[in-house]
């Protein structure tokens, strides 16, 4: 097997015919789709160990938070998230698409959204209750304003309805309003998809641009902006679904050449040795003053290109050396991660809950290297045994379910049935 065939599981097209003296194949359209039922474990590995990252840069600094990648690069767990929630979704999605049309699809993914809506509105609540409650009973008002909760206890009437509109939002609730706006946007990308692909790619690097321009921007309440720009995560987010739309097979031969993989090699060395002078302040002076000028500030609520490309480089060498039929995805040792993954919209809101449960004990009780790793590690434990239950329930209650509704279930927060 090839590189490029660990790339696009499967053989480039006309090269197995040709070794078989066969004849060649008819090219490939410009919108193919997996096999219903072939599940892509990588997806689910790395969409749960971005939930598990997530909840760790959550929680105050500690010796596990060294062990995620914004340490290291420029990019970290929410560029993940992100495109693979557009892979997936236009893998659940676009075969809909394909096969009942743009109504039926537009309705399942306006269902869907309404699902991760009244998720958030139930997470926004049962967060409400958990920082009141922390900050009343032990008296410590700080809670509140840290949160970001504090306009909520002084206009409760017009706070309320500002979350619902999605534009007040406490701290670490940002994800989910912005996979919402994205959703909404997922008929148009995927009616466009099946039009011309590269040309929604396009289009969507244009509005990239444009809003980099003029400084477009969604405003939040009380005042400010959101903490992740939809115009401009959009990019990923559109990446994600056109490289599940036969993307990925396109550009086999480039993720497979050499070059790609020193360049990649290359600029994720260069973007670590840039995050040692954040660190490590005696290497600073050997970064070149103009350099430092053109880089910074790296924004990450509009999506940096240096955090985009450093995600590309990341990803190229994934799937370079990580095949999808890699023996070790069927490890048990890998198994919480997948699990967690497979399950990610009830998982992320977990996280969220626990993240702050987290805050309060390390504040309160001990902020300890020793209960920092006891709060983490039991966190994710927590987590992964959440996603088990979750696991369980549904297999036994689905086991006579068609390979139809066991492909959309799949997809969880990017899909779901």
């Amino acid at each position: 097997m090839t590189i490029a065939d660990q790339v696009t599981g499967s053989t480039i097209a006309g090269t197995a015919d040709k070794s078989a003296g066969a004849k060649p194949r008819a090219a490939a359209p410009a919108v193919t789709l997996p096999v219903i039922g072939e599940r892509e474990l990588r997806l689910d590995l790395f969409r749960g160990l971005a939930l598990w990252l997530i909840f760790i840069d959550h929680l105050p600094s500690s010796l596990l938070t060294w062990f995620t990648i914004r340490n290291y690069g420029f990019s970290d767990a929410t560029e993940i998230f992100i495109f693979i929630s557009g892979y997936t979704a236009a893998f659940v999605y676009g075969r809909a698409m394909l096969e009942s049309g743009f109504v039926v699809a537009t309705a399942r993914i306006l269902r869907r959204v309404w699902q991760i809506y009244v998720a958030h509105v139930f997470l926004f609540t049962i967060f409400l209750a958990e920082i009141s409650y922390v900050a009343t009973s032990f008296e410590n008002p700080l809670y509140t304003e840290e949160m970001g909760i504090m306009d909520f206890l002084k206009q409760p009437d017009v706070t309320i309805v500002q979350a619902l509109l999605l534009r007040f939002r406490p701290v670490n609730m940002d994800v989910l309003p912005l996979y919402i706006v994205l959703m909404l946007a997922l008929p148009l990308i995927l009616w466009l998809m099946k039009w011309r692909p590269d040309i929604t790619l396009g289009l969507s690097v244009a509005l990239y641009a444009v809003t980099w321009e003029y400084d477009l921007y969604l405003s939040a309440y009380p005042n400010g902006f959101w903490a992740f720009n939809p115009m401009a995560w959009q990019l990923l987010f559109v990446f994600g679904a056109w490289c599940a739309l036969g993307g990925a097979r396109r550009m086999s031969r480039i993720l497979a050449s050499p070059v790609t993989m020193w360049i990649s090699i290359a600029y994720i060395i260069a973007a670590f040795y840039v995050t040692l002078t954040w660190y490590l302040p005696q290497l600073s002076h050997l970064m070149p003053k103009r350099l430092e000028q053109w880089m910074y500030p790296i924004d990450k609520a509009d999506l940096d290109v240096l955090r985009f490309t450093h995600f590309l480089a990341l990803a190229a060498l994934t799937v370079r050396f990580l095949p999808r039929d890699w023996p070790g995805l069927k490890s048990p040792w890998l198994r919480p991660l997948i699990v967690c993954g497979q399950h990610s919209l009830e998982i992320f809101c977990l996280g969220v809950f626990l993240a702050f449960a987290g805050h309060f004990i390390l504040a309160e009780v001990s902020g300890g290297a020793a209960m920092h790793a006891l709060i983490s590690l039991s966190g994710i434990l927590i987590m992964w045994a959440m996603a088990w239950v979750i696991s369980w329930y549904k297999r036994v209650a689905d086991k006579s379910g068609s390979k139809t509704k066991s492909a959309i279930g799949s997809a969880d927060m990017a899909g779901g049935g």
